[in-house]
């Protein structure tokens, strides 16, 4: 049997067609690119096996793309420390690592070079959720003729399972309810047959303080000293999150100034831990159920939601994601009068009247991170304070990717839309100005429901959030 055959009823894994293993190849290469871990990582796991079954060994590429418009010494940090826990592991594992810089406006150019280094018996790739379900397909370099598998390797249920997008959380639930059984199970690590033995010149960057400190990086967006990237890093605060604040998660979770989130969004977003990882431990967990049931619905059901908004509508990043009900109300309120009114710049420097959004603002400047509920806030006002809804989704998405260590993210994405597009929302009534019948969200309102003026204090003198 053919051991890619083996793969192709997976809904994980989705295979290009027409290819053949190159019996002469030298090994699988993973093409690491979202779940940039060695710890129950479905990707590498696969490539491993097909490597066993082949008799080949696996070597890891990623290529550090340094022109991104938001490549910050903030998000190169967090994600060279994840590499560098993620390198180790691999050698440990007896598999190649090598990372090479990519200044070129596509990675795949670089991963073709490395692959004509290389000449892969076959190729293993992460699917970026950032993207059509079949936008891989056209990633893949044309000189790559050898198969091809990509693994939906950040996600519990297989994005391909849905094959559309859904249009709330009510939705989608009962759907993914009923594949759990299935897809939430561990993640099997194999044994690795064939050592990995580098070639002759074969080079790989460190991804280390010195590389980014050499890179051409935004160095006004720095680092968050306090928060350390990498699996063991994401593993440790599980575990001390699974401990310590799992058991009060459902009356803590919408209170900013406590801060009772388990803070692993920004480890999600760079795949240094994976969801499987998260959602078992939560569910062995000896906590109460209403803990439990909380806090997997937002792991599981909103952030697959999330996920499925960007794979199945490709104007993610835009007003024109949102619904025609939405977009309606929006259009035909666009000409209000704005009590105030801010510049990009001046909400960038929390130059506002209002004290908890400028509050909200400096957690994300300073601190890399916002409280969720804080976020709807944030967008919210976004929207009331901007010449128009088109700007105030510019606006917002260009903040968010430039701070937030989980940004360019479907939760942020989906975050941002439901705040300023009613994504995944219905019509709220009265009409308002401004908002339309979209759900609206005022200081006061906002207030009541957890001690505001704690969290305005906690960030008032940009203090750490960690």
């Amino acid at each position: 049997m053919d051991p890619i055959e083996s793969f192709a009823e997976d809904p994980r894994i989705a295979v290009r067609d027409g290819a053949k293993i190159d019996p002469d190849g030298r090994c699988v290469i993973y093409w690491m690119r979202r779940a940039q871990r060695a710890h129950e990582n479905p990707a590498l796991e696969a490539a491993i096996t097909l490597a066993n079954a082949i008799k080949k060994p696996v070597v890891v590429f990623f290529a550090l793309r340094i022109r991104h418009p938001f490549a910050s010494e903030r998000h190169f940090t967090f994600m060279l420390e994840g590499l560098a826990d993620t390198a180790a592991r691999l050698e440990r594992r007896r598999i190649g690592f090598a990372m090479r810089l990519s200044a070129e406006p596509r990675a795949a150019d670089d991963f073709a070079r490395f692959a004509a280094e290389m000449r892969p018996a076959a190729v293993v790739t992460d699917r970026n959720p950032l993207g059509s379900i079949d936008g891989w397909r056209r990633a893949i370099p044309a000189e790559i003729r050898v198969p091809v598998l990509n693994v939906d390797a950040n996600i519990i249920v297989p994005s391909a399972i849905f094959g559309r997008e859904h249009y709330a959380a009510r939705t989608i639930r009962p759907k993914i309810h009923a594949q759990l059984e299935r897809f939430l199970v561990p993640v099997n690590k194999c044994r690795v047959c064939v050592a990995w033995p580098p070639p002759r010149g074969f080079c790989s960057l460190v991804p280390n303080r010195e590389l980014r400190d050499a890179l051409p990086l935004d160095r006004a967006t720095a680092a968050v000293g306090s928060l350390a990237g990498g699996t063991t890093a994401a593993l440790t605060r599980l575990k001390r999150f699974i401990m310590n604040g799992l058991a009060r998660y459902s009356a803590r979770r919408n209170a900013p100034q406590l801060d009772g989130t388990s803070g692993l969004s920004p480890y999600l977003h760079f795949g240094q831990i994976g969801p499987h990882t998260i959602a078992i431990a939560a569910r062995e967990a000896d906590v109460p159920d209403e803990d439990r049931r909380a806090f997997l619905e937002e792991l599981i059901v909103r952030r697959e939601l999330a996920i499925n908004f960007t794979t199945y509508n490709r104007r993610y990043v835009s007003i024109e994601s949102c619904e025609p009900w939405a977009r309606g109300t929006l259009a035909r309120h666009a000409d209000d009068r704005r009590a105030q009114t801010y510049n990009e710049r001046q909400l960038e420097q929390a130059e506002t009247h209002d004290p908890l959004w400028n509050a909200a603002q400096r957690q994300m400047v300073e601190a890399g991170w916002m409280h969720g509920y804080m976020r709807m806030y944030w967008a919210k006002k976004i929207l009331e304070w901007s010449s128009s809804p088109r700007a105030a989704y510019a606006i917002a998405v260009r903040l968010n990717d430039r701070y937030q260590l989980d940004g360019r993210d479907p939760n942020g994405y989906a975050g941002i839309a439901w705040a300023i597009g009613g994504k995944h929302d219905r019509a709220w009534g009265p009409e308002r100005p401004v908002y339309g019948t979209i759900r609206y969200m005022s200081a006061a309102s906002t207030g009541r429901k957890f001690d505001s003026k704690a969290y305005i204090a906690r960030w008032q003198q940009g203090a750490d959030i960690r």
